[in-house]
C-alpha cells in the first residue's frame, strides 16, 4: 500500500471545511459527470455530506500534496482518506492507495 497526501478544498457557498477535524476519516468518490473537471474527486464525511473536492489546480494544490489527477487512476470508484492538517483554505488528507506504482 502506498501513502500520498492530497489537498481538500471547500465547495464555495457550502463551505463545510470548518466542520472537519484532524483524524476524521472521509470518503473520496470519483465524480465522472462533473462538467468542470474530468478527474473530479468529491470528498464526503462519514455522514455522507459532501464537504469539498480534492484540489486539481496548480493554484489550489498545497505544496507537498498530489492533485486529483494524480490519484484518480489509483482507485476504482471510492477510497478513504484521513484528515491530517487543517488550514484556512482547506485540509490535507492522507490517502492509502493500493497501486504500488503511484508516488
Amino acid at each position: 500500500m502506498n501513502t500520498v497526501f492530497v489537498t481538500i478544498v471547500s465547495i464555495g457557498e457550502c463551505n463545510r471545511i470548518e466542520n472537519l477535524r484532524v483524524n476524521d476519516v472521509l470518503t473520496l468518490r470519483k465524480e465522472a459527470a462533473n462538467r468542470y473537471d474530468d478527474e473530479a474527486i468529491a470528498v464526503y464525511t462519514a455522514r455522507g455530506v459532501r464537504c469539498g473536492y480534492v484540489a486539481n489546480s496548480v493554484s489550489t494544490v498545497a505544496r507537498g500534496t498530489h492533485s486529483a489527477g494524480y490519484v484518480y487512476r489509483d482507485f476504482e470508484e471510492s477510497a478513504e482518506c484521513t484528515v491530517r492538517f487543517i488550514f484556512e483554505e482547506g485540509a490535507i488528507a492522507e490517502v492509502k492507495l493500493r497501486n504500488p506504482e503511484s508516488a
